[in-house]
């Protein structure tokens, strides 16, 4: 039984799907502190320039270890407003980008106070969309080493997450190449009902 410990991250990387996507059973890490610079708060997509970072700003605080569903989201910018205008400057002539829209836009109007409720409700939203139904579990103590789960959880963490995916079809591809291992979103609207066959086929 393939059995894995994953991070729950901001719309995820397309590894992350892949790996769900091949796995038996699913564990969330809840109990991990946060870390600055990873997907817990960003996703990357394929703008008109090439890639682009879309940041979540988060509240900052004196604790020295906080943990990630400790962390709570700024209210202070509209960024919200910013990530989804992004996404149809980057997404909007794309196959399934119009398809996909009202299911996708109200999470980026609801005000979420912590990051990782925002985090899990993304991965659910997009499983829906893919059609993808997986139970998951959670932990409730932080280990380091794991040895009853495959361990994915530097999948967050985008600098050693070297997954070589499969090219497909990208809106502005024959401007700027393949860019590989976006944040789920670019498959899901490049590829549409494609993409769970895709997500299969690959691996990690």
């Amino acid at each position: 039984m393939n059995n894995i410990l994953i991070h729950p991250s901001y719309f995820p990387s397309i590894s992350h799907f892949v790996a769900m996507a091949k796995a038996d059973v699913v564990t969330f890490e809840m109990d991990d502190n946060f870390q600055k610079q990873t997907n817990r708060n960003r996703m990357f997509i394929y703008s008109p320039n090439g890639i682009q970072l879309l940041n979540i700003p988060i509240k900052h605080t004196k604790i020295a270890h906080q943990k990630t569903k400790e962390v709570q989201l700024e209210t202070a910018f509209d960024w919200q407003k910013q990530h989804f205008k992004s996404l149809e400057a980057a997404y909007r002539s794309s196959p399934f980008f119009e398809y996909f829209e009202d299911t996708i836009h109200p999470i980026f109007e609801k005000k979420h106070k912590f990051l990782m409720d925002l985090n899990l409700e993304t991965m659910e939203l997009v499983s829906k969309c893919l059609k993808f139904e997986f139970d998951y579990n959670e932990t409730t103590e932080y280990f380091f080493d794991i040895n009853d789960k495959q361990d994915l959880r530097n999948l967050v963490n985008g600098k050693k997450d070297l997954t070589q995916l499969e090219p497909y079809t990208q809106v502005f591809g024959n401007k700027h190449g393949f860019i590989n291992n976006l944040s789920i979103l670019d498959l899901l609207f490049n590829e549409g009902r494609y993409a769970m066959d895709y997500l299969k086929q690959q691996q990690l």
